[in-house]
């Protein structure tokens, strides 16, 4: 039998409060298997480390049991304190008597008891735990990022300069995503096109990195530092080697649809070039909204094209890439706003959306940056802003705060009094959520100088009166309703995840939270991983997030990526799960339950096998198995019910 020691952390108070670790000493000294148990105010110390080392040694012990916090917090910790002390990591094990009893109690004998069950139950797992290694496998030493605004963009370029290849992969026809839409960003007001464009032309131009627009990922196989990924690029209707941006294309074609560079505030033809600065610099033809192709109903501009760049039989290609680790950048949208019908929106053209309002106050926008309102082109001398536009409403939209909503209409307030001097804008809102660098510093120099009206109240009812539009609230501070005369209305909108997300996350495996966003690992220790190897996450795929967030998570899931290209092997964890070929009978249910494909069919010996490093250890097979063939390592069937009889027989 093995000479086990075990290990009871007090916690600080965490543990001792609610946990008598004296009197589970005393009773656990006795218990079969225990050769040696002590406790100790902080076991995951340096002293408390040193503890558990010294008495390996001492009373050369064969296994330790440590109990303490969750072993998502420090199982690695102990395991390389045994390590050290000569003995296999796989012979630890952590008994959760913090978040699974300290924690959720009050009545300390209870909480007693049950630590003494929990902490019995893992010393019977590991008697019969087996001394495992790591798995290894071999790492592709290239990166693939899934989006390219700012934070597909920073990602990419930080793994590139590394000196490693990038396959950038962006389904619109440009790079940049919604940052290249906006007019300044805040709290510094730096043209968002100045700091944007030189990135991309970076990105675009830079040696390590292969580009693939209007394009999509259409499978991941394989796992960390070894996946195969197919990508599909729609049809290359205008070759860009031989686009000479002449737009001679443009003036001759018929179709008028509207731009969603613009966010439908102007007219763009079938045939367009996104925005003056896109990249890939070179026109799209848009087949869905083109007069036809198959049969060819209009062709003018490939007979106006003199560079001949325009073919009418282009097909949609797929291109296969090998990759060691994938960064998902792949951004938001705003909260649909055609919900919130409430405001008008669809109805009144001068209830726009701040991304319009965003168009609006660009130079490179529909107006030119003129301070013009969609309906009649007037200048607009009031102007109601409405935060939390689909926000913080768990009863009717989204439960959550979109973070950046708060900042950006401050900024839109603020540089429409800019261009409007004698205009008057009043902004209707829950809390104002400052939290960044100089935000609040932007907050206050806004309302001091700018003569910024804040409302606390939320909108009922916007409705439109003559060229007026009339905005129904209500002042929380005063308690009196509100009625606005207003020439236009803006609505800062959620923010969601990019369209398109959940397809995307079900190809790529990936877990989501309720609201659709990318989740993390862990939100505190590792917030760029995924859960699922080898992917990290940047950007608003995540989470709402504002650019140095965004840009601050790029560089993280770039630095996680390179930290695994930078292997010439990776490791996975053994405890995966086997087949007994003596009791496999070939019925291949482990094959389809199994969510990692890392099962497949042996044709010879005609019973299920296992690729230890896609395997993840769920247990999805094991529970599956009809005939018992299917047992996890360090976890059987025999284990389990050890560890049941014990918690039974008390």
């Amino acid at each position: 039998m093995k000479k086990i020691g075990v290990f009871v952390c007090h916690c600080g108070v965490n543990i001792k409060d609610t946990v008598d670790v004296e009197k589970l000493t005393e009773q656990l000294a006795d218990y079969p298997g225990v050769a040696h148990i002590e406790n100790y105010m902080f076991m995951c110390s340096d002293p408390g480390q040193n503890l558990i080392k010294e008495a390996i040694k001492k009373k050369n012990l064969d296994a330790v049991v440590v109990a303490a916090c969750s072993p998502t917090l420090h199982e690695s910790t102990f395991q390389g304190v045994i390590e050290e002390s000569g003995l296999n990591q796989y012979q630890c094990e952590i008994a959760n008597i913090r978040e699974q009893c300290s924690w959720v109690h009050t009545n300390k004998e209870e909480a007693t008891r049950k630590a003494n069950l929990i902490i019995k139950t893992a010393i019977e797992k590991l008697k019969l735990n087996e001394s495992l290694f790591p798995v290894s496998a071999p790492v592709t030493k290239k990166a693939l990022v899934i989006g390219a605004g700012i934070a597909g963009i920073q990602s990419a370029l930080d793994i590139a300069d590394a000196g490693y290849e990038v396959t950038v992969v962006e389904k619109n026809p440009s790079i940049g995503g919604h940052m290249i839409q906006l007019s300044e960003t805040f709290p510094t007001l730096d043209c968002s096109q100045c700091i944007l464009t030189p990135k991309m032309v970076q990105l675009s131009k830079h040696k390590n990195i292969k580009l693939y627009v209007n394009s999509e990922v259409e499978s991941v196989e394989g796992y960390i530092g070894n996946f195969n990924v197919k990508i599909k690029r729609k049809a290359q209707y205008v070759d860009p080697d031989k686009c000479n941006l002449c737009d001679d294309c443009t003036d001759v074609c018929p179709v008028l649809v509207p731009n969603e560079q613009e966010e439908g505030l102007s007219w763009r033809k079938a045939i367009y070039i996104p925005f003056p600065q896109a990249i890939p610099a070179t026109y799209t033809l848009d087949v869905e909204n083109c007069l036809g192709l198959e049969p060819i109903a209009c062709g003018k501009c490939r007979e106006k094209c003199e560079a001949d760049a325009i073919n009418y039989d282009a097909k949609p290609e797929i291109f296969e890439e090998k990759i060691g680790a994938i960064v998902v950048a792949s951004g938001y949208d705003l909260y649909p706003v055609e919900n919130m019908a409430e405001y008008g929106y669809g109805k009144y053209p001068d209830v726009i959306t701040s991304l319009q309002f965003e168009r609006i106050l660009s130079a490179t926008g529909p107006t030119g940056g003129e301070m013009r309102r969609p309906s009649d082109g007037k200048i607009p001398k009031e102007i109601v802003f409405v935060q939390c536009s689909g926000s913080r409403d768990p009863e009717r939209h989204l439960s959550y705060c979109s973070k950046i909503c708060c900042m950006y209409t401050l900024k839109h307030a603020k540089l429409y009094k800019h261009k409007v001097s004698d205009g008057q804008p009043y902004i209707f809102y829950i809390d104002i959520r400052s939290g960044g660098k100089r935000y609040e510093e932007f907050v206050q120099q806004a309302v001091s100088e700018e003569e910024i009206l804040y409302i606390k109240g939320k909108v009922a009812r916007i409705y439109k009166e003559g060229d007026k539009m009339i905005v129904h609230g209500m002042d929380t501070l005063s308690g009196k309703k509100i009625e606005i005369t207003a020439d236009m209305v803006v609505l800062a909108m959620g923010i969601v995840p990019s369209y398109g997300t959940d397809e995307l996350v079900k190809r790529l495996k990936l877990n989501t939270d309720e609201a659709g966003f990318l989740v993390e690992a862990h939100p505190k220790l590792r917030p760029v991983e995924s859960l699922q190897a080898g992917f990290y996450l940047a950007g608003a795929s995540q989470g709402p997030k504002d650019i140095p967030d965004s840009v601050s998570q790029a560089s993280g899931a770039a630095a996680k990526a390179l930290a695994l290209l930078s292997s010439d092997k990776i490791y996975h964890s053994p405890i995966i799960a086997t087949v007994d070929k003596d009791l496999c009978s070939g019925c291949k249910i482990c094959i389809g339950t199994c969510p990692y494909g890392a099962r497949e069919f042996d044709e010879i010996e005609k019973i299920a096998s296992v690729n230890d490093v896609l395997c993840e250890g769920c247990g999805a097979c094991i529970s599956a198995c009809p005939s018992g063939a299917s047992q996890q390592k360090n976890l059987t069937d025999k284990q389990i019910y050890n560890m049941i009889n014990v918690i039974l027989n008390e």
